[in-house]
């Protein structure tokens, strides 16, 4: 600059380089309490982010309303605020969409008449079974005793109880499937 530039003050040219200077500044002093504030009040990550952008683009547009102000972060927050009210006044007109998949996932899965329902589908294919296949089931998954156990009750080796288990649950898978295609 020369002194005739000096004496005529800053060029537009000045101007706008100072003003975007003062913009990058206040946006990386302000960005991350402003993200911090809107994500409190949002409770949400995305649309923290999306306030913060909304935000500072607003700032860029209205540069003269906060430059106006002693210093821009107040406005900034005003302005973040402001959105933020608008997004809860916008959830709270969206009605809430629930699907029969919510409906279904919202009843409890231990229903005593579906229980019930289930024990009876169980003794009715149980009764199908041979006897000495209904007896391993029934000592060891009914009673809740161990092979070893269940073979001395049984009268029998432990191999056996291990065999009549596995083919009785096979004939019982086959057995139930059957009943659920009638």
């Amino acid at each position: 600059m020369n002194d005739a530039d000096q004496l005529l003050g800053p060029t537009d040219d000045d101007k706008e380089e100072d003003a975007s200077e003062a913009f990058v500044r206040t946006v990386n002093d302000a960005a991350g309490p402003l993200f911090c504030f809107a994500l409190r009040l949002t409770g949400n990550t995305e649309r923290a982010e999306d306030v913060v952008q909304e935000t500072l683009l607003r700032a860029w547009r209205h540069a003269a309303s906060a430059r106006g102000a002693p210093t821009p972060r107040p406005w900034l927050f005003r302005v973040a605020r402001n959105l933020i009210i608008d997004l809860w006044r916008s959830d709270l007109t969206r009605p809430v969409i629930v699907s029969d998949d919510d409906v279904v996932s919202a009843v409890p899965a231990n229903d005593q008449f579906e229980r019930a329902v289930q024990c009876w589908d169980l003794a009715a294919a149980l009764r199908r079974l041979e006897p000495h296949h209904r007896e391993a089931l029934t000592v060891v998954y009914l009673e809740d005793r161990t092979v070893a156990d269940a073979a001395r009750r049984l009268g029998v080796p432990t191999g056996t109880v291990k065999s009549r288990t596995h083919h009785a649950l096979r004939a019982l898978r086959v057995v139930l499937e059957t009943q659920r295609t009638l």
